[in-house]
């Protein structure tokens, strides 16, 4: 099969390898389309070295593909599976998904939403799943501002508070008003010409690089702070000291600041399927690349340059 193959951090060449083969729990998967995230560029480079320790292979990465994200068709089923047959479209989390096949464990995986495409489906998993997890507790006529409501999670924040019912106020730049503000956004900052005002029953923090002092002052006194992810940080913990200042302030203060630790699993992808075919989240994608330029979508990503998310196509 064609892939995109990594065998050390930081390069990865367009090339041949063998077909996996699915275990126990597992099924192949036909790749349609893969999503690319930050996460991407972490594991292909392996920076912060945060990542090294935290399970991702200290000397070099232990999946010699990168990707994550994924739908596709099952071609195959492994031993003890149930739920899943040979045909059926799925989207989920895999290790390994800028292939032309992946092994993906069932626990992972949910029907592909019936009104998207596999580039659509392929675009949801991971960020959608963060968002919806980091927006638990929302309930209608809460006021929730997401800051990187441009960005692949921040995208998503704002259509799920939307759809609890909430009063969002997007923060973005400049060339991404235009997508918060059609996805549905009561209010969008343009935080190149000036900052958020007002309070806040929860803020979703996408990767900001705002003091934790500055953003609690726009809590309501019992209002929820997530931390989504931290993009300015160097090669050791990429600002994930944020979140450690974040989980020990919480042992002094009345307002709930939690550093998110997102999981994938399929009754998490259940519940986006259903909201995507509701209409209520549409997958906002960008911009999609063929597969051998695997590369260069995530390039792309780590320059900031997409308005929602990036995906490859397979």
């Amino acid at each position: 099969m064609k892939a995109l193959v990594q065998r050390r951090y930081g390069s990865a060449v367009f090339g041949d390898l063998d077909v996996p083969v699915p275990g126990p729990g597992e099924v192949l998967l036909e790749v349609r389309s893969a999503g690319v995230d930050m996460g991407t560029w972490h594991l292909l480079t392996g920076r912060p070295y945060l990542v090294r320790v935290l399970g991702f292979g200290f000397r070099g990465p232990k999946s010699p593909v990168p990707g994550r994200d994924v739908a596709g068709v099952v071609k195959e089923t492994g031993p003890g599976v149930t739920g899943f047959s040979p045909g059926d479209e799925v989207f989920g989390t895999c290790e390994g998904s800028f292939a032309e096949y992946a092994v993906a464990p069932v626990s992972r995986l949910a029907r592909k939403p019936a009104n998207v495409s596999f580039a659509e489906a392929a675009a949801v998993p991971i960020s959608g799943g963060t968002a919806l997890q980091g927006l638990r507790g929302v309930r209608a006529g809460h006021r929730v501002l997401v800051i990187g409501a441009g960005g692949g999670v921040g995208s998503y924040g704002v259509q799920i508070a939307k759809a609890l019912g909430a009063h969002v106020t997007g923060v973005c730049s400049t060339s991404k008003v235009e997508l918060v503000r059609s996805l549905g956004a009561d209010e969008v900052v343009d935080y190149t010409v000036a900052d958020f005002t007002g309070t806040y029953d929860l803020i979703l923090d996408c990767g900001g690089n705002r003091k934790l002092s500055r953003t609690r002052r726009a809590l309501t006194e019992r209002g929820t702070l997530v931390l989504v992810g931290a993009e300015n940080g160097g090669s050791l913990t990429g600002g994930f000291e944020r979140a450690l200042g974040a989980g020990l302030l919480n042992l002094f203060v009345k307002h709930t600041l939690v550093p998110l630790m997102s999981t994938e699993r399929s009754d998490v992808f259940e519940e986006l399927r259903v909201l995507v075919e509701a209409g209520k989240v549409k997958p906002p994608v960008d911009r999609e690349f063929p597969l051998s330029e695997g590369l260069d979508a995530i390039d792309h990503v780590y320059s900031r340059r997409s308005r929602g998310k990036v995906v490859v196509t397979i």
